[in-house]
C-alpha cells in the first residue's frame, strides 16, 4: 500500500498529464471569481444609468419636439333608420359627428442655441443644457376638398395649434405662438396625457393647446405666419421632428463631442471645431415618407426626428466588461508559460502557487473597474496592468529562483495585456487582429513545447 501511494505522489510530482489536470481544474475554479466580476461591472454600469436617469429626471429629460400643429374641427353625418314600435313607420336621423384633421405648416424654421454643462452626483456625471428655441414659419389654409368637406361643415372657429414634446417639465417660460400678430398661450392637456402614460409610459409626448383660434387668423389669408418663442431645459439629446414642408433646424452650441443622431444629418456635419459647433439641416417634403396632413388621428413620428446628441461617452463599463471576457484567456495563457517553464527547467510549482497567480489575475479587473470609475480607462488600465505584472513578475522570482523566466514572464504579461487593450480599443478589425494575435500565441507554444519530453 505505501509503495502504492507512494508511487501514485511521484506521479502527481513528475507526470505532465498530472500537471496539465492540475491546471485545467484551477483555471475551472478561476472562472467562478471571474462571473462575480462580471456581474460586479454590470451592477456598476446599472448604478450609473440610475444615477444619471435621476439628475436628468431633476433637470429635464431629453427634448423631442413634434409641432406646431394646426388642429381643425369638422362635421360629417350618417343617416340612421329609426321604426316606430307602434305604427312601423320608418324614418330617418341624420347624426352628426366631429371629426379632427391635423396639417402641418408648409414652412417650419427653428434657430436654437444650446451650451451644455455637466452635472455631477458622486462619480457619475450627466450632460445638461438651457436652450433658447425661435421657432417660425407659416400655415397655409386647410384645404378640406380631399375629404369632401364643404365649409360649411368646417369649425373653424374651434381651431386650435398644438405641440407636443417630451419633456414637459423643462419648460421655463409662458409659451404662446404669434399668429398674424394675435397671440394665443399654450396650455398642456393633462386628461390626454394621463391617458397616454398609462398606454406607454416611456413613449408618450405631453401635448400643449392653445385656445380656440380667431377664424380670420386661419382663412382671411392664404398663409399665416407664426413665431414662438421656447426656453426649455433637457439632457443628452435635442430633438425635432420635421413635419413642415420644408423643415430647416440651426443649432449653435459649444459643445466638441457632440453627436448628430436620427434620420438626417446636417449638410455642414464636418464643422465641428475646438470652439463648438453651428449645425445646419434642410428636409424638404420629399425627403420624409410621411403626408402633410392627417384626420381623425395625429400619427406617431417618433422614429422620423433628429437633431444632437450631448451626451458624455461613458464607455469604461462596457470596455471593462469587454476585457473581463478575456478573463479565461489571459489565466490559460499564463499557467500555459508557467506549464512550460516548469516542464522544461524541471522546477517544481505547487498548485498553490498556481492558484496564487490566478487570483492576482482576477484582481486586474477589480482594479480596473475601481480606478475607471474616478479616471479614464487608458489611465486604469494601465495602473492595473502594472500592478499585476509587477506582483507576478516577483513572485514568480521567488518561485523559479533565476531572474531569466521571471523576466520572461513579465515581458510576456505586458504583451498580453498589450494585446487585449488593442482588441478592445479596435472595432471593425477587433476580429482580424485577435485572430492574428492568437495565431502568433499558438505559433509560439507550439515551438516553445517542442523542447518538452512528453514521455513521462
Amino acid at each position: 500500500m505505501d509503495k502504492q501511494q507512494n508511487k501514485f505522489g511521484n506521479w502527481l510530482k513528475t507526470s505532465i498529464t498530472a500537471r496539465m489536470l492540475m491546471i485545467g481544474f484551477l483555471i475551472i475554479i478561476l472562472l467562478i471569481p471571474l462571473t462575480y466580476i462580471e456581474s460586479l461591472i454590470r451592477e456598476r454600469s446599472e448604478r450609473q444609468k440610475s444615477v444619471v436617469n435621476e439628475i436628468n429626471q431633476k433637470w429635464g429629460n431629453e427634448v423631442l419636439l413634434y409641432g406646431p400643429i394646426l388642429k381643425v374641427p369638422y362635421k360629417t353625418y350618417t343617416e340612421k333608420l329609426l321604426t316606430n314600435s307602434e305604427t312601423q313607420k320608418v324614418t330617418k336621423e341624420t347624426i352628426s359627428h366631429t371629426n379632427y384633421a391635423y396639417f402641418f405648416p408648409e414652412e417650419l424654421a427653428i434657430k436654437s442655441e444650446i451650451n451644455p454643462e455637466i452635472k455631477k452626483r458622486g462619480i457619475y456625471k450627466t450632460s445638461v443644457y438651457k436652450s433658447d428655441m425661435n421657432i417660425s414659419g407659416f400655415f397655409t389654409k386647410p384645404n378640406f376638398t380631399n375629404l369632401e368637406v364643404e365649409d360649411k361643415d368646417v369649425l373653424w372657429e374651434k381651431s386650435t395649434i398644438i405641440i407636443k414634446t417630451s419633456n414637459l417639465k423643462g419648460i421655463n417660460n409662458q409659451v404662446e405662438i404669434s399668429l398674424n400678430s394675435n397671440y394665443y398661450a399654450f396650455v398642456p392637456k393633462y386628461e390626454e396625457q394621463i391617458k397616454n402614460n398609462l398606454i406607454n409610459n416611456n413613449k408618450t409626448l405631453h401635448k400643449l393647446e392653445t385656445s380656440y383660434l380667431q377664424k380670420e387668423d386661419i382663412t382671411l389669408n392664404n398663409k399665416q405666419n407664426f413665431s414662438i418663442e421656447l426656453t426649455i431645459s433637457g439632457s443628452q439629446q435635442f430633438n425635432i421632428i420635421p413635419i413642415g414642408k420644408q423643415t430647416t433646424l440651426n443649432v449653435k452650441s459649444n459643445w466638441k463631442t457632440a453627436n448628430f443622431i436620427g434620420e438626417f444629418l446636417p449638410f455642414n456635419s464636418d464643422k465641428i471645431t475646438e470652439d463648438g459647433f453651428d449645425a445646419k439641416w434642410k428636409i424638404l417634403h420629399i425627403n420624409r415618407p410621411f403626408s402633410q396632413e392627417y384626420i381623425k388621428y395625429l400619427p406617431n413620428l417618433n422614429e422620423f426626428a433628429f437633431g444632437v446628441n450631448f451626451k458624455i461617452p461613458i464607455d469604461e463599463y462596457q470596455k471593462s466588461e469587454r476585457s473581463a471576457k478575456y478573463g479565461f484567456l489571459v489565466i490559460a495563457l499564463t499557467f500555459l508559460i508557467f506549464f512550460l517553464i516548469q516542464s522544461i527547467s524541471k522546477i517544481n510549482i505547487h498548485p498553490f502557487q498556481y492558484l496564487m497567480i490566478g487570483l492576482a489575475l482576477t484582481m486586474f479587473y477589480t482594479l480596473l473597474i475601481s480606478i475607471s470609475e474616478h479616471s479614464n480607462f487608458f489611465n486604469a488600465y494601465l495602473i492595473a496592468s502594472i500592478s499585476v505584472i509587477v506582483l507576478i513578475t516577483l513572485y514568480s522570482k521567488s518561485i523559479l529562483k533565476t531572474f531569466k523566466f521571471p523576466l520572461f514572464i513579465g515581458v510576456s504579461l505586458v504583451a498580453l495585456y498589450s494585446f487585449i487593450f488593442v482588441i478592445i480599443q479596435l472595432e471593425s478589425y477587433a476580429l482580424l487582429v485577435g485572430s492574428l494575435g492568437l495565431f502568433a500565441i499558438l505559433s509560439a507554444i507550439m515551438y516553445a513545447s517542442r523542447k518538452i519530453e512528453w514521455s513521462y
